[in-house]
């Protein structure tokens, strides 16, 4: 009887051990679910932040585009107006030099058509952004002190005419910078002059703290904000000596004309 008694007690104090095993093990598997469901949790915020991030920046790069995209069309608007003049310019051009094989039969009307030509060309100088100025002015008046040499012949001075239109129609397909004095606020300062075609001209002073851009309307250098066009001109400058490679710059440019 006393054996059964043992026994039956034995029996119950083991089945409770089981029983607390079994509640330790089940608490145990409970934490780790839970941890491992904290650690999802944290990794899809940090997922979801990202992904936010990510939405910012490319909105942000969208609207960047947009912006740029617009500028471009505005460009290609005026791109297209300049190419049809240059067109019919050189269209004459070619119609001209095509003329020069009969010279000796209109020897007398082409005097008269180059002392034209390099009066519509100092007009036109005149009338345009004053980028290297002193140039272009030395080169016109070099041809036109030409005009009265009998030791030259009239097919030279006319070559020496179109040479000055060829040179007038690279300037629009070129950038190109130089080294001038411009008189900034009352005071001559020695500034880089960066020129975009016929597009833009603009100029920083040496010390890179004045930034100016040539008004067409004004006929005249004005001051631009340089926090916003500083570091554009100093890239433009540095694309134009070669020292860097072509790229997209904000410039101040008037709006483009309707293409008539």
């Amino acid at each position: 009887m006393k054996t059964k008694r043992f026994m039956a007690v034995a029996l119950t104090t083991a089945l409770s051990a089981g029983a607390l095993y079994g509640s330790v093990a089940t608490a145990d598997t409970l934490d780790t679910v839970l941890k491992v469901g904290q650690q999802k949790t944290a990794a899809a915020t940090a997922s979801q932040k990202r992904i936010d991030k990510i939405a910012q920046e490319t909105s942000d790069l969208l609207q960047q585009f947009k912006v740029v995209n617009k500028e471009i069309d505005g460009l290609r608007v005026y791109n297209r107006q300049l190419e049809k003049q240059l067109a019919n310019q050189l269209a004459v051009i070619k119609d001209l030099d095509e003329s020069i094989d009969q010279v000796t039969v209109i020897e007398r009307q082409i005097q008269p058509l180059i002392l034209r030509m390099l009066e519509g060309l100092e007009q036109f100088v005149e009338l345009d952004a004053p980028f290297k100025l002193a140039e272009r002015k030395a080169n016109l008046e070099n041809v036109k002190n030409n005009m009265d040499r009998s030791d030259i012949t009239v097919a030279e001075k006319f070559r020496q005419v179109l040479e000055l239109y060829n040179f007038e129609a690279e300037y629009a397909r070129k950038i190109d910078s130089y080294g001038d004095t411009l008189n900034v606020n009352g005071q001559d300062r020695e500034v880089n002059v960066l020129q975009i075609g016929r597009i833009a001209l603009v100029a920083q002073t040496t010390d890179s703290k004045i930034s100016l851009a040539y008004d067409k309307e004004q006929k005249a250098w004005v001051e631009i904000d340089s926090g916003e066009y500083r570091r554009a001109i100093m890239q433009g400058l540095k694309i134009a000596k070669k020292q860097a490679t072509t790229d997209i710059m904000t410039m101040p440019i008037p709006a483009p004309e309707a293409a008539q």
